[in-house]
């Protein structure tokens, strides 16, 4: 079946629901990804003797690149401390390739949310794998919440938007 189907709305009327799934997934790919263990070997030593240290900083970007379709990117960085000792240090920047069919007011949301919710379960598979690689347990992450981070990141465009026009010049030049 083509073209618009009708679907009810809240009010019992009849809307139009342009043809497609609302989100389609077109590619995944590496965009960048970097694994390093300056301390090895003598970190695995000193890894059964401390507790190490993992941190992870999660991101997440979209950037339109033609009507409809965008790239979405998530950037993990991952470190592991024993100690003072960094044992090892990964970024990977991994993207895809997505069709959006929804209204505009949805857009941002699906983009930042729904998106990398999509993309986060093959992040978490490399970043396992690549722990394991090089020698070191997997680091398996935790799920993430993607509508805090989004809601995060709005509350920071407010505040940087609030804070950069009250901090525009007067009509009469002063601060």
């Amino acid at each position: 079946m083509t073209g618009e189907t009708p679907t009810p709305d809240a009010a019992g009327g009849a809307q139009h629901q342009q043809a497609g799934p609302p989100v389609a997934i077109l590619a995944q790919y590496i965009k960048d990804m970097s694994f390093e263990a300056p301390s090895a070997p003598g970190i695995f030593a000193q890894m059964q003797q401390e507790q190490p240290d993992i941190s992870v900083g999660l991101d997440v970007n979209a950037n339109r690149q033609q009507d409809g379709t965008f790239e979405v990117v998530l950037q993990a960085n991952v470190s592991c401390k024993a100690g003072v000792a960094t044992a090892f240090l990964m970024e990977l920047t991994y993207g895809g390739l997505f069709r959006v069919n929804v209204p505009d007011e949805h857009l941002q949301a699906i983009l930042l949310i729904e998106c990398p919710r999509l993309l986060f379960p093959f992040v978490r598979a490399i970043i396992a794998d690549s722990t394991r690689d090089g020698g070191f347990p997997p680091l398996m992450l935790a799920p993430v919440d993607f509508v805090a981070m989004f809601q995060n990141k709005m509350q920071e465009m407010a505040a940087a938007q609030a804070q950069a026009q009250g901090a525009a010049p007067s009509p009469e030049g002063h601060a």
